[in-house]
């Protein structure tokens, strides 16, 4: 019987800390699906963010290099979905749309997005040296 207690516990533990480490490596993330703008907004599925922050709309191209902004939306701190970004200037069919995790550090303002291309202000979020973010079709 103290056999099987003890490796039910060395299990759990096991289970604990692989999940704890898992959860926490994985802590921000970006979701979303090819769509139409048409309407003037985008949607990311799903953000998961470490702090609160900003989904930011990059055009890019098959570079996959964040190009000027066209629309963002804050985002908290935690699992957000369904997150709503108003375009700020038309996008074609067919463009390709970088969405992606923006920090809400450096500004001289909380709540108001300041960031501009290259800028440090509310600036883009890194996991491993790599942009949080995800690339979708206009459609």
């Amino acid at each position: 019987m103290k056999t099987i207690v003890k490796k039910s516990l060395m299990l759990s533990l096991a289970i604990t800390f692989f999940g704890t480490t898992a959860a926490a490596h994985a802590a921000n993330s970006v979701k979303g699906a090819n769509q139409d703008v048409s309407e003037g907004t985008v949607t990311a599925a799903m953000i998961e963010s470490d702090a609160n922050g900003w989904l930011v709309v990059h055009r890019t191209n098959k570079d996959m290099k964040p190009g000027p902004v066209v629309g963002y939306a804050p985002v908290k701190k935690g699992m957000n979905q369904d997150v709503v970004a108003i375009l700020m200037e038309p996008v074609d069919t067919g463009e390709m749309l970088m969405l992606m995790l923006h920090g809400e550090d450096g500004g001289m303002k909380t709540g108001v997005f300041e960031y501009t291309l290259g800028a440090k202000e509310d600036g883009p979020i890194r996991e491993d040296g790599k942009l949080v973010m995800a690339i979708i079709t206009a459609e």
